[in-house]
């Protein structure tokens, strides 16, 4: 249980959130979405929110900043946040044109928020779930897809909506998180995300 706990940690880790969101959006809207600006848009948000947050971590764990990748203590977990934030912000303003894809540049809005959210916790000690946030920010995004596009997506929600669980178990097993802190995850992955469905719904 400990080993499958870890790989669905890994797969399902946040940092592959923004790139999954992303492919999930030109997926269930291809006709909305011309290759060339698809293309313009995957692989940034690629290098922006995964390759360079891995090398973020390797400088941050080789000066001693933080210890391990799964950041216990809420002082190390800040610095992986204030970079995933900056990086955000540059895929926000320098990647995803707002005029071809605003659903996919409100999801990122939502990310900022929900990443921003959970920074402020940190400041008053309390350390919520990122696996869990990033894994409801994304369902969130799916379901309103879904009703925006009118397209049946049952499958993938339920596929997600399951991934959500074995994620939040492996985290309360793993005793990586308590309980309250999975659920407050959770509703800032959910909150997040649902605050900027207005915006363009």
């Amino acid at each position: 249980m400990t080993l499958f706990s870890k790989t669905i940690s890994y797969i399902l880790h946040p940092i592959l959130i923004p790139v999954g969101g992303t492919i999930a959006y030109f997926m269930i809207t291809p006709k909305y979405s011309p290759l060339a600006v698809q293309s313009g848009n995957v692989l940034p948000i690629f290098i922006l929110t995964v390759v360079i947050p891995i090398i973020s971590f390797l400088i941050l764990a080789n000066v001693g900043i933080v210890r391990s990748i799964w950041f216990p203590t809420t002082k190390e977990r800040r610095y992986p946040l204030y970079v995933v934030i900056a990086l955000l912000l540059m895929v926000l303003y320098k990647v995803i044109p707002n005029n071809y894809t605003p659903e996919l540049y409100y999801f990122f809005i939502g990310l900022i928020s929900a990443a921003a959210a959970s920074l402020l916790l940190l400041y008053l000690n309390f350390k919520s779930s990122l696996h869990v946030t990033g894994m409801a920010s994304l369902c969130m995004y799916l379901l309103s897809l879904s009703v925006h596009f009118e397209i049946n997506i049952t499958l993938a929600l339920g596929f997600f909506i399951l991934a959500t669980g074995l994620v939040a178990t492996a985290r309360l097993y793993l005793e990586r998180h308590s309980r309250a802190e999975v659920v407050i995850g959770f509703g800032i992955g959910v909150l997040s995300q649902l605050l900027t469905v207005k915006f363009w719904l």
